[in-house]
């Protein structure tokens, strides 16, 4: 096995397709936290509009604040090591943040995103249609609570992400 960090899961039942034999299921570990491993879930071949990119580059250097703040907390993995994109050309929109390992796309909804419902339905709708999630953010609680904003983005990842304990055999399934 090369050098990804991996963890396995024992099964009882048979193997599901494409599994190996004895029903062990391979999990990628992207990241840790809080001793619970972060699991993989990558999207692949996600669309790309080239003519949108210069437009991100002056994004990028336009600096929102509650955009800017964020990106200080998550840049050069700080957050448990979590690789996150910033400004991200998705199709024929761009996205604030995105964590490629995780697909999952972070909008930071401000005055800009007043008035456009319909739009942000529509464009979080095409996202998640691709295998995306997308995780919004209020502008305001990046500026006054940065740090609430971080626990609830680790939270919100962890209840995602995060490898579910097997559940004991004596205990009915949850509903």
């Amino acid at each position: 096995m090369d050098k990804k960090n991996y963890t396995t899961k024992e099964k009882n039942s048979p193997p599901p397709e494409g599994c190996p034999q004895g029903g062990v299921v391979l999990y990628d570990i992207t990241a840790t936290i809080n001793n619970i491993p972060i699991i993989r879930n990558f999207v692949e071949n996600l669309p790309y509009n080239p003519a949108l990119s210069r437009l991100t580059k002056g994004k990028r250097k336009e600096g929102i604040l509650s955009e800017v703040l964020f990106w200080q907390q998550v840049h050069k993995r700080k957050f448990y090591k979590i690789d996150f994109d910033r400004q991200r050309i998705i199709g024929n929109y761009i996205v604030d943040f995105y964590v490629k390992t995780l697909g999952l796309v972070i909008e930071i909804d401000g005055n800009s995103h007043d008035n456009k419902a319909e739009y942000h339905a529509k464009r979080q709708l095409y996202l998640e249609n691709l295998g995306l999630k997308v995780y919004r953010i209020q502008d305001i609680d990046v500026k006054k609570n940065l740090s609430f904003v971080m626990m609830a983005l680790e939270k919100y990842i962890v209840e995602e992400y995060g490898e579910k304990p097997p559940r004991p055999s004596d205990t009915p399934p949850k509903e």
